[in-house]
This record gives structure tokens, C-alpha cells and sequence, in this order.
């Protein structure tokens, strides 16, 4: 079982959460910090010390960068990889809200150039559904559906080119799985040619807040 865990709570909020994610940070494919919609403006120690446990537990650590599908100016990104890199020890990044048009494709690509020279590795991009083709030859790995389960459930579908690439090169996150079905969602992932898998039974604003049940499953 392979997982990419957001973890989108503070440390002082819910230390339980934290503290089960610690316990069981090997069986994950990554963590993603997230202390302010990114790093912040300042180490938040809180975080320090919840990103210093997981990494003696064997957790790879990934910083949460806002791309605002292409907005963000490129150094405004790059800023923010060093500042998770530097606070918190982060190895690679997550660029959320990623385009996923094929014109915006070569921006995007030398975005990812950009982090990479920065030594982030693996570099996760999240578009949220299947981006044009060849978004997946410049991440590690990429989000094509993030969304509710009863929309995974009822109106997934998978293009053929996604074929052409091993299934650990793609991740799904769903929000909003009943806790019964959590294991399923993981099958269900795999299934539809996603090795990795991130399903929680939170709900929006923020489903994020809610660590997986499926390290339960892990930990057996």
C-alpha cells in the first residue's frame, strides 16, 4: 500500500492525528507539510518538531507550493520550495492547483526544471483530473483526480495514454469515502492504474483535516 498524506491540521489542533501519522509514516509514499497554505512567512516550531519526528520515522517529507494553475510567479514557487526545504527539511514539493492544458504545458515544465535544480525530489504535481499527456514524463508523480468519492465512484474515467505509464506514477485523492469503504477506495485506485492513493472520510472546506484510515490498514 502506497500513500501520498495531506495532512492539512495544525500539530496543537489534533496531536493525535500527528502522532498516528508518525507511528506509521513508513507505510506512506510521502507526508505533505502544509503549515500555511505553504510555508508560511516564518518556522512555525510546531511544525519543526512534528517534520523532525517523521523524518527519523521514515517519512518523506513534501512541501505544499500553490501554483495557482500557473499564476504564481516562478519565484514566488522557488521561494517557498527553499523555505519548506530550509524550515522543515522537506526532500521534494507538492504544486498544487497545477495547470493542466497542453499550452501551459511548457511553462509547467520549466517550473519543475526550477524546483528540481533546487534539490526537490520527488516532485508531486496536482492538477486534480488527467492533464494533457505530457505532464506525466516531467513530474514523479501526478494527481489525476482529486474529488469526492461519490463523483470517483459514479463519473471516473481514465484516457488511454495513461496506460502507456506504470501505475506508480499517478495518485487519487478522494474526500468524503465512508470509513467502511476506505480500503476499497485504495482497491479501487489501484484498479484504475493509480499506485498510490490518498482517501479520507473528510468532507470540504477542508476534507484534508482528517488523517487516512487506511494507515490503519497498513499497520495489520
Amino acid at each position: 500500500m502506497s500513500l501520498l498524506v495531506p495532512l492539512y491540521v495544525h500539530p496543537a489542533e489534533d496531536p493525535g492525528a500527528w502522532h498516528r501519522l508518525i507511528e506509521s509514516a513508513s507505510h506512506t509514499y510521502g507526508v505533505i507539510l502544509n503549515p500555511a497554505s505553504g510555508p508560511g512567512t516564518e518556522p512555525d516550531p510546531a511544525f519543526t518538531a512534528a517534520a523532525r519526528a517523521l523524518r527519523a520515522a521514515g517519512a518523506r517529507l513534501l512541501g505544499y507550493v500553490d501554483t495557482d494553475y500557473g499564476t504564481r510567479p516562478p519565484a514566488d514557487v522557488m521561494r517557498d520550495v527553499l523555505r519548506h526545504r530550509e524550515w522543515y527539511g522537506t526532500e521534494g514539493c507538492f504544486l498544487d492547483q497545477v495547470t493542466a492544458a497542453p499550452q501551459e504545458l511548457s511553462a509547467c515544465r520549466r517550473l519543475v526544471r526550477g524546483v528540481r535544480r533546487l534539490g526537490a525530489s520527488p516532485v508531486v504535481l496536482n492538477p486534480g483530473a488527467h492533464p494533457a499527456p505530457g505532464y506525466a514524463r516531467i513530474a514523479d508523480l501526478v494527481v489525476t483526480f482529486e474529488g469526492h468519492w461519490s463523483t470517483y465512484v459514479s463519473a471516473f474515467s481514465r484516457p488511454d495514454w495513461t496506460t502507456r505509464h506504470p501505475p506508480e506514477r499517478f495518485c487519487h485523492l478522494v474526500y468524503g469515502v465512508p470509513e467502511v469503504l476506505v480500503p476499497l477506495a485504495v482497491r479501487t485506485a489501484h484498479e484504475r492504474g493509480a499506485a498510490v492513493a490518498g482517501p479520507v472520510t473528510g468532507e470540504l472546506p477542508n476534507p484534508w483535516a482528517r488523517l487516512t484510515p487506511a494507515l490503519r490498514e497498513a499497520d495489520r
